[in-house]
């Protein structure tokens, strides 16, 4: 019988790496074609990783909670099918990234879904070695300063000698005869990628003051997802001044398209047409006006982005929030928006994204209006300048100027509020920025065609 190499497959382009959460195939086990083997994840989203092949699983070369490169040999399977060599899944690499070559790929990684870890710290532990270690390992040996000559004295019970984590903790807690500091930092990170050299950020769940507890109260822990979003926030707030500025924007034409061509519109795509698409081009019409809205800082450096990629904020089921990201938006019609968001936001609730597509976001869009909201004050997602937030969309008197005079009108109004990092983004950039989006939704072509 044949042995197949069951290879992690690539996730996207700026995907070199991923997180075992959890094996649903044991050794031993009988596999059927595209039956689910593992559970992986990066950053954010969690995926599953098929079995191309019928056969049996007789070796896992990894355990959970390890991080794996792409394109690396993640089980072998028993198989009865005629395998002349070694294939490779779709859309994955065919040899395993060589660390050198991973670091240089991370490097232009954005942050935006994953959390910073103290670059400056891990220096100690990049050293030239023939053995490999992955980016967690290196950064629990940086925080317990172990140096890379004894790093190589540890015994590995992974895959082909390899250090795994529990093995470097078990190392540091019978050095010292305690606890290592890293332990709690080793179950709350799981990726380490480094971009900018902004300062570490403060873990949101190390900094948290004590909480006393009462014997009714129920404690809940984290999920995955939860804690690096936690971490998430915490660095852009310590990490970009925030200031917000705020418009008020008469959307009645809009409101009144959106009536007159939702029916048949929905009848012809079997697409619903829903307000984002339209916030969604207006952003990228102003951007376009405003592009100093579209950078990332590195330092004292301003990174002016060429694409415009914009993030819609999703709330998932579970109350956790994802912002996938639609690809060169400017460059789509108002179709091609409202498939693109529908699609993403589908997939979203049926945690169904790809690892890439919640990558390389330029500006983000979140809908506060969808919870009822009048107006947010949100976050900017880094390594981002600026989220834009939408509120619900509410009838007001309004005053309106005519030909005949001032009149009171009921109007459909909105409020839109602009986040954005004091760094780099003025008050006059913001808030002519929020006002020149305004202006595309309240002049709205009532007579559009879609």
């Amino acid at each position: 019988m044949a042995q197949y190499e069951l290879l992690l497959p690539k996730m996207g382009e700026s995907v070199a790496e991923a997180t075992i959460i959890k094996w649903l195939k044991q050794p031993g086990d009988v596999i059927e074609l595209d039956d689910t083997i593992l559970e992986i994840a990066t950053d954010k989203v969690d995926s599953e990783v098929p079995s191309p092949i019928a056969g049996k699983l007789i070796k896992q070369l990894f355990k959970e909670d390890e991080v794996v490169q792409v394109g690396a040999v993640i089980a072998i399977i028993e198989t009865d099918a005629n395998v002349t060599a070694t294939p490779v899944m779709e859309n994955a690499v065919e040899t395993a990234v060589p660390e050198e070559h991973t670091d240089a790929v991370l490097a232009q990684i954005p942050g935006t879904e994953q959390l910073l870890s103290n670059e400056n710290a891990e220096e100690a532990v990049k050293a030239s070695s023939d053995r490999f270690y992955s980016p967690l390992v290196k950064n629990i040996a940086a925080q317990e300063n172990i140096e890379l000559k004894e790093l190589d004295s540890i015994t590995g019970t992974g895959a082909e000698g390899r250090l795994t984590k529990d093995d470097l903790l078990n190392y540091i807690q019978q050095k010292t005869g305690g606890q290592p500091a890293s332990i709690a930092a080793a179950t709350e990170v799981r990726v380490s990628t480094p971009v900018q050299p902004n300062p570490a950020p403060v873990s949101a769940l190390k900094a948290a003051p004590a909480v006393s507890v009462s014997g009714g109260d129920e404690i809940i822990e984290m999920d995955r997802m939860r804690r690096l979003i936690a971490d998430h926030m915490v660095m852009s707030v310590q990490t970009a001044p925030h200031v917000t500025s705020f418009v008020e924007a008469d959307v009645t034409n809009m409101v009144m398209w959106r009536e007159k061509v939702k029916r048949n519109f929905e009848k012809r795509e079997n697409e619903k047409i829903t307000f984002t698409p339209i916030f969604i081009e207006a952003v990228t019409k102003a951007i376009k006006d405003f592009p100093m809205i579209n950078v990332s800082v590195n330092g004292t450096q301003i990174i002016k982005k060429r694409d415009i990629n914009i993030g819609m904020a999703a709330a998932l089921p579970s109350g956790n929030l994802i912002v996938p990201v639609i690809k060169n938006a400017d460059q789509m019609n108002l179709l091609g928006l409202t498939k693109s968001v529908n699609d993403l936001a589908v997939r979203a609730r049926n945690s169904k994204l790809k690892p890439d597509e919640t990558q390389g976001g330029t500006f983000t869009l979140t809908n506060v209006g969808s919870f009822g909201n009048v107006m947010g004050t949100p976050i900017i997602n880094q390594p981002q300048v600026a989220i834009l937030a939408v509120g619900a969309i509410k009838k007001k008197p309004a005053v309106l100027e005519t030909e005949y005079g001032d009149v009171i009108a009921i109007r459909h109004m909105m409020f839109l509020s602009l986040s954005y990092d004091h760094r780099v983004v003025d008050g006059s950039l913001g808030g002519s920025f929020v006002r020149r989006v305004a202006d595309y939704l309240e002049n709205w072509d009532v007579n559009r065609e879609i």
